[in-house]
């Protein structure tokens, strides 16, 4: 782990010289062009050295939050590094059931019919894992888990470095947020729960956002140096929005807010 932290910090720090050396004249080189690749390159040999470690593989363990009398619920979700994957796969009566590596740490409230729910590792704190390490080639933490379809949910993910598959299409998710570092992250949206609003916190990461056919959208991107691509055959920009036609009387749509510093986002 320390060593891993040591080589993402020597990476971040040389691409911050090399984009100030840019802003400030001294280089002419298209930096922007190059980051991407360079990175790629880098997360690439990062890989190949995480997959010649000796590291034990966490075990997978059974686990489930009841659902109890509750008519409405808001989850968070405090992931570190690893592979999360989840659906709508909840058996009846759960809010929550699958496996999970190194075990659920489940901390409940409840409040009236409204069930709170924070979830993250038994037996590792969140932020162990800042950049890619362990998880590598399968190992470290995998989470694979589903969600109640049986009543309307606000989630929240705290992600760190993680490879993120989140299919929501069969939810009822009212409000969904992601707070994102250096992650890869797949995103199917709700294509029955009303209006949903979806806000998007990324750093250095990648995110691929399916909106479901049948369903509207609204997307506003603050990108500073992250590269946005939206299907504007679906969603034409004006006005620096892009918006589906429709939009306002659409019975099923998303309200889809991008802030990102140094990220690749995909809307389709």
């Amino acid at each position: 782990m320390r060593s891993g932290r040591l080589f993402w910090a020597v990476i971040l720090i040389g691409l911050g010289f090399l984009f100030l050396a840019n802003n400030l004249g001294f280089i002419t080189v298209n930096v922007w062009g190059l980051f991407w690749p360079v990175f790629l390159v880098l997360l690439g040999i990062w890989f190949l050295l995480g997959s010649t470690a000796k590291t034990a593989v966490p075990p997978l363990e059974e686990d489930s939050v009841e659902l109890g009398e509750a008519e409405s619920a808001s989850i968070t979700v405090k992931y570190g590094g690893g592979r999360l994957t989840l659906n709508g796969s909840a058996q009846l009566g759960q809010l929550v059931s699958g496996r999970f590596a190194n075990g659920l740490d489940a901390h409940l409230e409840r409040e009236g019919n409204h069930l709170k729910a924070v979830l993250q590792p038994r037996h590792r704190s969140f932020g162990d894992v800042i950049f890619p390490g362990s998880w590598i080639s399968g190992r470290g933490l995998v989470w694979d888990f589903g969600l109640s379809k049986e009543i309307p949910l606000a989630l929240v993910f705290e992600i760190g470095a993680a490879e993120v598959d989140l299919d929501l299409s069969e939810l009822q998710v009212r409000d969904l947020v992601i707070k994102t570092g250096a992650s890869s992250t797949a995103i199917k949206l709700p294509d029955g729960a009303g209006a949903t609003s979806v806000t998007v916190e990324a750093g250095a990461a990648s995110l691929d956002i399916t909106v479901p056919e049948g369903v509207a959208a609204r997307i506003s991107a603050d990108s500073g140096l992250s590269s946005v691509i939206v299907d504007q055959n679906r969603f034409p920009k004006q006005a620096g929005v892009y918006q589906s036609p429709g939009y306002d009387s659409a019975g099923n749509k998303a309200d889809i807010r991008i802030e990102s510093g140094v990220a690749k986002v995909e809307i389709h």
